[in-house]
């Protein structure tokens, strides 16, 4: 089996707060390597907001070249509009990636507390902890949100595998691929 050595950028995406890390993977070590937010004043437009967002995860990504994308998810809870600036968010980074042509899974955040944690029902204080554990960080990184980036780059590395599987079982299937949660790749056709 190849030992897998690359560089893998974790994005949590938000309006105000938009946290990254950057997780160096050599074989079964991660280490971290640089973490950090681009946070974006409420008073500005939102237009400029998404420019200041887009610009930054692109230097980002041009100074540390990473070979794939963690991000995750927006999830709609009771705050419909929170969720959609932070989906508008998340468009500026993954256009910011695309430029790159890297590849981009998205995770739900059940499955980055799953990854991490062992439990989709984790709490922020218990994905912080594990995430500088795994890390072998000296603190907790802060903000949270670069946390919870570095979190994503994690959840990469344990799900990839099964992400592709998902979507190769869906191709042969001829069912569309709408994510890893949409299709289950262990059942019959017959069951899609």
């Amino acid at each position: 089996m190849a030992r897998t050595e690359r560089t893998i950028l974790g994005i949590d995406p938000g309006l105000a707060n938009t946290g990254w890390g950057i997780v160096e993977q050599r074989g079964p070590r991660l280490a971290c390597t640089a973490y950090g937010c681009v946070s974006t004043a409420k008073d500005l437009p939102l237009a400029q907001r998404l420019r200041k967002i887009h610009e930054q995860m692109a230097a980002v990504i041009a100074r540390f070249e990473p070979a794939c994308v963690g991000i995750e998810t927006v999830w709609f809870g009771v705050n419909v509009q929170s969720a959609f600036a932070t989906g508008q968010a998340r468009g500026a980074a993954l256009v910011a990636c695309a430029e790159r042509d890297l590849e981009v899974l998205e995770f739900s955040p059940s499955q980055i507390k799953l990854a991490v944690v062992g439990t989709g029902s984790a709490e922020k204080d218990q994905v912080q902890y594990m995430v500088r554990q795994l890390l072998a960080l000296e603190d907790i990184p802060r903000p949270d949100h670069a946390a919870d980036a570095l979190a994503a780059a994690i959840c990469y590395t344990t799900h990839e595998g099964f992400a592709r599987r998902t979507g190769a079982a869906c191709a042969a299937y001829d069912v569309p691929d709408r994510g890893v949660p949409a299709c289950d790749a262990s059942a019959g056709k017959d069951r899609l």
